[in-house]
């Protein structure tokens, strides 16, 4: 988003403005670290939200004025045909007050490298983990369900209950237990998920909190499918209850 800077007054990123503890009308004192050294008060005039670094921005012309200089500058950002690259950085480097130039895309480019193979690597782990722990879970939830009432559905099996009947009375209900504890997941992920994205926090660089539907969606996958296999296992055991056994077993 494009953010046009005012006449006079600072803009602040949100993040700089909540470790200053300084917002929009406040004023600040600025003590600048060359020339004369002199210590102005400047007003925040707007805060704009920023992930990567903490920084503070002021029109050329305001600042100038601050510090006493004249039309000075520190810094140009270019806009340069492909093809001409080559021939803008080599009569660059030979311009006298140019101390250096850096390519911005190359930096964006070698950063979002950096960044998206750390956290797809990380993503992947985290993904089998995750997975493994739903399963894990899901599975034991049945086997525990299965071990606490496998007296009662041999009792409804010695009464004339069908296989199928009995595995629909226990793989129905965990099936609504499954359904119901979705929703609550739901919740939880993103509690968990925003008390993360708040401790990471740092001035080098914030990452904000995205969930899309297809999060929600990919997480319930998982869970529905570590149920289905549950339950199919479930059911294999239910087809081997040995009636007698069960029957004879106190409780």
């Amino acid at each position: 988003m494009e953010l046009r800077l005012p006449a006079d007054g600072l803009v602040l990123t949100d993040y700089l403005g909540k470790l200053l503890g300084a917002g929009p009308g406040d004023i600040l004192t600025v003590e600048i670290l060359e020339g004369n050294r002199a210590v102005q008060e400047v007003p925040v005039v707007a805060l704009v939200s920023e992930f990567i670094g903490v920084s503070a921005y002021m029109r050329r012309g305001a600042l100038n004025r601050l510090m006493g200089e004249g039309d000075a500058i520190s810094g140009v950002y270019l806009a340069a045909d492909t093809a001409r690259e080559i021939d803008i950085f080599a009569a660059l480097r030979e311009m006298p007050r140019v101390a250096g130039t850096v390519v911005r895309e190359d930096a964006i480019k070698s950063f979002y490298e950096t960044m998206a193979e750390s956290i797809l690597i990380f993503t992947f782990f985290i993904v089998i983990l995750s997975g493994s722990v739903a399963f894990g879970v899901v599975y034991n939830s049945a086997r525990i369900a299965l071990s606490e009432r496998s007296r009662e559905l041999a009792s409804l099996r010695v009464l004339g209950f069908t296989r199928g009947e009995i595995s629909y009375i226990l793989l129905g209900e965990l099936g609504v237990l499954t359904l119901a504890a979705i929703p609550l997941g739901f919740l939880i992920g993103r509690g968990l998920c925003a008390y993360l994205i708040m401790n990471i926090q740092s001035e080098l660089y914030r990452i904000p909190l995205v969930l899309e539907r297809s999060t929600y969606a990919f997480a319930a996958i998982v869970v529905l499918i570590s149920a289905a296999i549950s339950g199919f296992i479930v059911r294999r055991k239910l087809d081997r209850l040995d009636l007698v056994a069960v029957l004879k077993t106190k409780e």
